[in-house]
C-alpha cells in the first residue's frame, strides 16, 4: 500500500487517519479504505487539503453516501466539532456499477441511496476497540454484494489503474498501452469509462502527488533534479504542474510544509 499520506499537502493538521486495506474479497473493487476521525474543541476548526487520486471515492459521512469523481485540482474541507466519515477508493470494477459516466462526476459529487450501508458503517464505527477493522468489513461486503462477480472489460480497466498508478507505474501513455496489449485509443476509452479523466492525467496527477510528498520529506532536495527523475521536462514543467493544481510553487509549499512539519513533530 502507498504511503498513509500521499495525497494529503500538511499531515500535521490531520485529526486521527487511517488507510486501511479491503477484505479479500473486495481487493478488486476497493484500493484502500481511508478514514478520519476527529474531536475539535469548540471554536476552532482543522482545515484538510488534498490532492486526491485520479480515482472516485464512495464515502459514508453524516448519515450520507455521497460517490465523489476524480478531481482536476487540490480540495479542501474544514472539520470542525466531533465527527468522522469511512470512505473507499475504488477500483473500476465498482465504478462500472455505481455510475454509467465518471467523466461527469470530475469535481463533483452525487449522492447514492444506500440506507443499509450507512447503518452498517454507522454501527460499526459507533462501537469499542477495532472500530475501524469492522467498519471496513461491513463496507468490504456492501459493496462485494452490491456489484457481484468481475470480468472482461472491467478486470482489464483495473489493470489499466495498477499500470499508471501502482509500485513501477508507467511513464507515458504509450508504455502503458504496451504493457496492458492494447492500442492507445482503447486505453483511453477505458479510462473515459472507468474513471473519468484521461491516462495522461492519471500520469500527471501521480507525478504530482510524489513531487509533493518526496519535497515535504526532504526540504534540501533540489528541484531540476525532481522534476528530472518523475519524468518532468524541466524544473518549469514541474513548478507549471504544482501552480495549475495546487496554486502554488514548489518551493512556496516546501517552505509551509516545512513549517507545517516542524509544528507537528513538536510536544
Amino acid at each position: 500500500m502507498v504511503s498513509q499520506t500521499r495525497g494529503v499537502l500538511y499531515p500535521a493538521r490531520l485529526p486521527e487517519f487511517h488507510r486501511l486495506p479491503p477484505e479479500a474479497h473486495a481487493r478488486d473493487l476497493v484500493v484502500w479504505f481511508w478514514i478520519p476521525e476527529w474531536d475539535i474543541e469548540p471554536g476552532r476548526s482543522s482545515r484538510q487539503d488534498i490532492v486526491g487520486y485520479p480515482a472516485l471515492n464512495l464515502v459514508v459521512d453524516q448519515g450520507v453516501v455521497t460517490l465523489s469523481g476524480a478531481t482536476t485540482r487540490a480540495a479542501h474541507r474544514d472539520l470542525s466539532g466531533t465527527g468522522w466519515a469511512v470512505g473507499a477508493l475504488l477500483r473500476p470494477a465498482a465504478v462500472a456499477v455505481l455510475t454509467d459516466d465518471p467523466a461527469a462526476l470530475v469535481d463533483d459529487e452525487t449522492i447514492i441511496d444506500a440506507p443499509d450501508l450507512v447503518d452498517a458503517v454507522g454501527v460499526a464505527m459507533r462501537t469499542g476497540s477495532g472500530h475501524r477493522e469492522r467498519a471496513v468489513t461491513a463496507f468490504s461486503d456492501w459493496l462485494a454484494l452490491r456489484i457481484g462477480p468481475i470480468e472482461g472489460a472491467v478486470s482489464q480497466a483495473n489493470a489499466l489503474v495498477d499500470v499508471l498508478m501502482g509500485d513501477g507505474a508507467a511513464d507515458t501513455v504509450e508504455e502503458a498501452a504496451t504493457r496492458l496489449a492494447v492500442s492507445v485509443r482503447t486505453l483511453q476509452r477505458l479510462a473515459h469509462r472507468y474513471v473519468g479523466v484521461s491516462p495522461a492525467a492519471m500520469i500527471r496527477r501521480r507525478r504530482l502527488q510524489e513531487a509533493a510528498e518526496r519535497l515535504r520529506l526532504d526540504p534540501g532536495l533540489d528541484l531540476s533534479a525532481l522534476a528530472a527523475e518523475l519524468g518532468y521536462a524541466d524544473h518549469a514543467h514541474l513548478t507549471r504542474d504544482f501552480r495549475s493544481v495546487l496554486g502554488i510553487a514548489p518551493r512556496t509549499y516546501r517552505a509551509g510544509a516545512g513549517v507545517e512539519s516542524a509544528e507537528g513533530a513538536s510536544p
